[in-house]
């Protein structure tokens, strides 16, 4: 099995949003300034989607803990 290109994005996106959230809200009890921690997640949420993405896809070559199933999983 193989995932498409747009299920990577898709994830990247979704995971990204609750990554972005958590950085900012970090970067906002540690520095106590929230113009400044949006920029930081302004940053962040695009440098590691596209890494996010990139790993991804790396990851779909590779065939480590993957198998095609084998045939049916019933009989008619």
């Amino acid at each position: 099995m193989v995932d498409k290109h747009w299920r990577s994005v898709t994830k990247a996106v979704s995971w990204r949003t609750v990554g972005t959230i958590d950085t900012v809200i970090i970067s906002w009890l540690i520095t106590g300034k929230f113009a400044f921690a949006i920029s930081i997640g302004a940053v962040e949420l695009f440098t590691k989607m596209f890494l996010y993405y990139m790993h991804e896809r790396i990851w779909n070559r590779i065939k480590f803990g993957r198998h095609a199933p084998k045939g049916t999983d019933y009989s008619i």
